[in-house]
């Protein structure tokens, strides 16, 4: 009986992990040839939407995945490859708001603050691209942030027919910070193609429409 047992279970734990690396793969190929590190090379878009993540780690540590992401929407606005930045995060409390971060660091950087709008519910991945559609009307963007979170937003975008292209930010190779986000996001695949082709998961909110407008750039900083 143990020995059934035990093989059922190896059974099951050997389909699992053919499952969630042939998810992996299929979330991967969607961003095939979308992906761009270099500024010279990623096409021009009128709005690029900056994924959230915490500015601080444990003990008030940088979090260098939002420090880099940050640097390369600014380099995106600075070298004529945008004309406005979408800060999408999470603002579930008072006391935690990724996107008033974003933009009072995009703003010390020099971006216009007429050039940075803020999508306060996007909580998940998923919520900040469907939103970026529905409630900001964008269908072309360039999405900002490291490539193996870049992957799974270009995968979503494609399920949802959004002309989405992404930009590298520099990640923290062979650390234990990726390691563990990589590890991570193996899950959130699954997650992911659950949402868009079994569950057909909806933003938490949509809210009211808010068009963005594209201006001349000025110098008008806080």
């Amino acid at each position: 009986m143990i020995k059934k047992i035990t093989y059922t279970l190896f059974f099951i734990t050997i389909i699992g992990a053919i499952l969630v690396l042939s998810i992996d793969l299929f979330v991967k190929d969607a961003s095939r040839g979308k992906i761009y590190d270099s500024i010279n090379e990623v096409p021009k878009k009128d709005v690029a939407l900056l994924l959230g993540t915490s500015k601080y780690i444990k003990r008030g540590k940088i979090n260098y995945f939002y420090k880099y992401r940050i640097d390369s929407a600014v380099k995106l606005f600075k070298n004529g490859k945008i004309k406005a930045i979408l800060v999408s995060g999470d603002n579930a409390t008072k006391y935690y708001n990724e996107p008033a971060r974003m933009r009072r660091d995009l703003i010390k950087r020099g971006i216009p603050k007429d050039k940075i709008y803020m999508d306060f519910a996007g909580f998940r991945t998923l919520d900040s691209i469907l939103r970026a559609k529905n409630v900001f009307g964008l269908n072309k963007f360039i999405i900002v942030s490291q490539k193996f979170h870049l992957e799974r937003a270009l995968f979503i975008a494609k399920a949802y027919k959004i002309d989405a292209i992404g930009f590298k930010a520099k990640s923290l190779e062979n650390t234990k910070a990726t390691i563990k986000m990589r590890l991570r996001e193996y899950l959130a695949r699954v997650k992911a193609f659950l949402d868009v082709y079994i569950l057909h998961t909806t933003p938490k909110f949509f809210g009211k429409f808010e068009k963005i407008k594209i201006k001349e750039n000025t110098n008008d900083n806080e």
